[in-house]
């Protein structure tokens, strides 16, 4: 276990590991996204209530839950750099919120162009709305701050600590509509307990529950192979690398 997380801290050999992944996520990545939404957006039965409309669900919902996941992950991710001053912790990081903020984009658009036709306005500021538009920020918070700092040892500490305390906000997105009044209905799928979505309705549903987490990490590891390459650019490895791939 431990040599295992001592060689997570190794740039060559996660470099290495995750393009061997990347070679078996890419492809599974997009037979996912292609049954899971195919399936719901042009299969699965209406809603008898919202027609059609409830179809965004399949990329509304995924989207959302994965964007909260993806933020424990950074958050956890910047507690490991801050005790262990592990870099590719920090890389991990780093490279996490663009990744987040982008899925959280996605949930706020698909969520308005759910809220149209459904609740008749686009935006409300009930609490599960506000609460994800403050995820939103609080990942483009930790791109702004890499950015804002030339000494980048300062910047990975500041974005460590804005993960980390961000990670209240996780909690308050998933109680908010059993909290304060709000348009959103509550949670359709439990894990304990009977559903009240219909397995017709559910299983594409799940499908593209593991679309979108397959979609982050492969965006995820993307951007960290990249990153690594710009941090060891001047290593002898990168130029074996290069030398190999020319």
């Amino acid at each position: 276990m431990w040599s295992f997380f001592h060689k997570l801290g190794s740039p060559p050999w996660l470099y290495r590991i995750s393009g061997t992944i990347l070679r078996w996520l890419l492809p599974l990545t997009l037979i996912l996204l292609a049954v899971g939404l195919f399936w719901g957006l042009l299969f699965s039965p209406m809603d008898y209530k919202q027609g059609n409309s409830f179809r965004i669900m399949y990329v509304h919902v995924p989207a959302a839950v994965v964007a909260m996941a993806a933020y424990y992950m950074m958050a956890m991710a910047g507690a490991v750099s801050l005790i262990w001053k592990m870099k590719m912790a920090d890389v991990a990081m780093k490279c996490c919120a663009p990744v987040g903020a982008t899925l959280t984009g996605l949930a706020l658009l698909s969520g308005a162009v759910w809220g149209k036709p459904t609740w008749g306005t686009w935006w409300v500021w009930d609490g599960r709305i506000t609460s994800v538009l403050l995820l939103f920020f609080l990942y483009l918070g930790v791109i702004a701050l890499y950015e804002a700092y030339d000494n980048k040892e300062a910047a990975s500490k500041a974005c460590a600590v804005l993960s980390l305390v961000g990670t209240v906000n996780i909690p308050i997105i998933y109680k908010s509509v059993d909290w304060w009044y709000s348009l959103h209905q509550p949670a359709s799928i439990k894990f304990f307990g009977e559903s009240s979505i219909d397995t017709s309705m559910q299983t594409p549903l799940w499908i593209s529950f593991a679309a979108f987490y397959a979609l982050f990490a492969c965006a995820l590891l993307l951007n960290m192979r990249n990153e690594i390459l710009q941090r060891e650019a001047k290593t002898a490895w990168v130029h074996r690398l290069v030398e190999d791939e020319s």
